[in-house]
């Protein structure tokens, strides 16, 4: 049964496994709009984070139940199987229940706050930060799938598959099919390579390793002054998959922004060699990340038709123009993908064409600067 955490705090964490001794809240932050709080607990020295799975249909309760086991998992698999600080540790849980009680990372504060109100400039030293820690994250689980898998397991059912590559597939075909639609569909070359980076995707090699699933500045905490000792966070979609995912916020804007500083694309690449050698080798590396980010693309394309119908001035315009031409500027710049960077250039100028209020220059905006709507 599902806990109403507004009334029944305490129940909430009634014999959560991992806690000493039967605990009550002695204090409780709720941080909306997520089921998550910032509680003190008898028993406990300091604040813990408490999520638990909202009350909606079974349907849906199970979809959220399965995302915070795979945290649990994941989380616990860092921490106790390979000794990591990247992340939160997992005080205790209770998974029938759907309760899971973690460590507070405070006074860390999420990093995209800090870029939206001080302005990338102003925080150079805690986006190298960002960039270190997701290679590092790569680096040390690269090899460990099986060891994860187990974990995972046994927690219930889960798709290695869909970890892997097929988790946005469905997405990918939908854009591919409106960009077909608005005349720009793929060539044959574009249409082999395409076929060669999905191969790739699914079968990632030495590149094969951990992500929380959502590589982007709002799930990494870093100190506000001082040393970043950056952590990452929201682990409910990990799995192990190409490493490079993790990468293309780094060189293609994600949902929150217009632009990026693919220059600390270099410092995930050193963390990430550190671990995985190959990335060393620039054509090797150069094809995964290309071939990351046209993924990424195909994704974000299938909100053509959605944008077409908003007001002229929405951001989200801006963002996908900047989006399909950095994908093609990284495929350029690594010398790989050439049919696709040129179906790239071919999408991103439609879109200007279409768009009048997109066709910007795109070289003057500073480094993240964020989508306002």
């Amino acid at each position: 049964m599902m806990i109403n955490p507004q009334t029944d705090k305490n129940h909430l964490i009634d014999n959560v496994e991992g806690l000493l001794a039967p605990a009550a809240v002695v204090d409780w932050r709720r941080m909306e709009p997520w089921t998550v709080a910032r509680a003190e607990l008898s028993g406990l020295r300091g604040p813990v984070i408490v999520k638990w799975v909202r009350p909606h249909a079974a349907g849906a309760a199970r979809s959220e139940s399965w995302r915070l086991r795979t945290e649990v998992a994941a989380l616990r698999f860092l921490a106790d199987d390979l000794g990591l600080r990247l992340a939160p540790r997992v005080v205790a849980a209770d998974l029938a229940a759907c309760v899971v009680v973690l460590e507070d990372l405070g006074p860390r504060v999420a990093l995209d706050e800090l870029l939206r109100t001080g302005g990338a400039a102003a925080h150079g030293d805690r986006l190298v930060a960002f960039a270190q820690v997701r290679g590092e994250l790569n680096a040390a689980t690269a090899g460990r799938a099986e060891a994860y898998y187990e974990r995972r397991s046994a927690l219930g059912a889960v798709d290695r598959v869909a970890d892997c590559a097929g988790r946005f597939a469905g997405f990918r075909e939908e854009g591919l099919r409106q960009a077909a639609d608005w005349g720009v569909a793929l060539g044959d070359g574009a249409e082999r390579e395409l076929a060669a980076v999905l191969a790739e995707l699914a079968d990632p090699g030495p590149f094969l390793a951990l992500s929380n699933g959502d590589p982007e500045a709002n799930n990494v905490l870093v100190r506000a002054s001082g040393v970043p000792d950056a952590r990452l966070i929201d682990f409910e979609f990990a799995g192990f998959t190409h490493a490079l995912h993790d990468a293309v916020c780094l060189y293609v804007p994600g949902p929150g922004w217009l632009s990026v500083d693919a220059g600390l694309g270099e410092v995930y690449r050193g963390a990430l060699a550190r671990g995985v050698a190959e990335a060393q080798d620039d054509r090797r590396f150069g094809f995964g990340l290309a071939a990351a980010c046209f993924s990424f693309v195909l994704v974000r394309l299938q909100r053509l038709a959605a944008l077409d119908g908003r007001a002229a001035g929405d951001d989200s315009r801006v963002q996908l123009v900047a989006t399909v031409e950095a994908a093609a500027r990284v495929a350029e710049s690594f010398g790989v993908l050439p049919g696709l960077a040129g179906w790239a250039w071919r999408v991103g100028a439609l879109l200007r064409r279409r768009w009048p209020d997109a066709d910007v220059d795109l070289s003057v905006l500073p480094a993240y600067a964020a989508r306002r709507r």
